[in-house]
């Protein structure tokens, strides 16, 4: 199955990189993994210098692809191809050039999906590039300024900070939907604050566990921590899930 995954992406990065405006093609991690995964599809990065094609003429290059769509502002293509789902993206080479001539000093693309965006530009596997323009890019994301990364760390310890309090007033009130909610923002930030510290991009949140606890840099007993909070078996009380927290928290603003 792994050959058809190959030749799927080998006939649609034939069909992309024909279109002038496009520079390179990536593939990314969920493309890795065995078609039977859960989190398997065949997902491409498409970086553009100029236009793509419209909707109708980039569905009939697909081939008429199974349950077609594409979202409202043409940035990303769903569909099916041979039973298996196929994920494109088109993102602009001229916002990763922004960011990297004024020094990554743009932190709104940081505030809901981290530094994934990054990851994916640094990790994924070129299909297709019609000039060095990726290498550039890539050399680039390897001299990121220090600056970037203590912003970064500041911004989530922030986050992390605010969450942990809203978590502590759900757990006093037994407030469970706004415990979860919490709960959810205090790990996220956590999580993006741990990898600014290691100064590591971060993966898709289906495969942040793992590289989670690989990270060179991580408080002392975290990993026991870690698990007690994403228990959802019910066998740690709210009030108990918040101490742990506060633990995270204090050991991790100590780094």
């Amino acid at each position: 199955m792994k050959h058809a995954v190959e030749r799927l992406a080998e006939r649609l990065t034939g069909v992309i990189s024909s279109w002038p405006g496009v520079e390179c093609v990536l593939s990314c991690e969920a493309a890795e993994a065995d078609v039977l995964d859960p989190y398997f599809a065949l997902v491409l990065d498409v970086y553009c210098s100029g236009r793509v094609p419209d909707d109708e003429i980039r569905q009939a290059a697909f081939g008429d692809p199974g349950a077609f769509e594409s979202s409202r502002g043409r940035e990303k293509d769903r569909f099916f191809l041979e039973g298996l789902p196929i994920r494109i993206e088109y993102k602009r080479c001229s916002i990763v050039d922004e960011i990297q001539e004024k020094r990554f000093d743009l932190m709104w693309v940081y505030q809901s999906s981290g530094t994934y965006f990054f990851y994916r530009l640094a990790e994924g596997k070129v299909l297709f590039k019609r000039s060095d323009w990726i290498d550039r890019v890539r050399e680039g994301l390897k001299d990121t300024p220090d600056e970037f990364w203590l912003g970064l760390k500041e911004t989530h310890l922030f986050k992390m900070e605010h969450s942990l309090s809203d978590l502590g007033g759900a757990a006093l009130k037994d407030d469970r939907y706004f415990f979860i909610v919490s709960l959810a923002g205090f790990l996220r930030s956590t999580v993006s604050t741990l990898f600014a510290v290691n100064r590591r991009w971060e993966p898709s949140d289906r495969h942040l566990t793992e590289a989670l606890m690989a990270l060179p840099s991580l408080p002392e007993d975290f990993q026991g921590r870690w698990d007690m909070l994403i228990r959802t078996d019910g066998s740690v009380e709210p009030e108990r899930k918040y101490q742990v927290a506060q633990l995270v928290a204090r050991s991790v603003f100590a780094l």
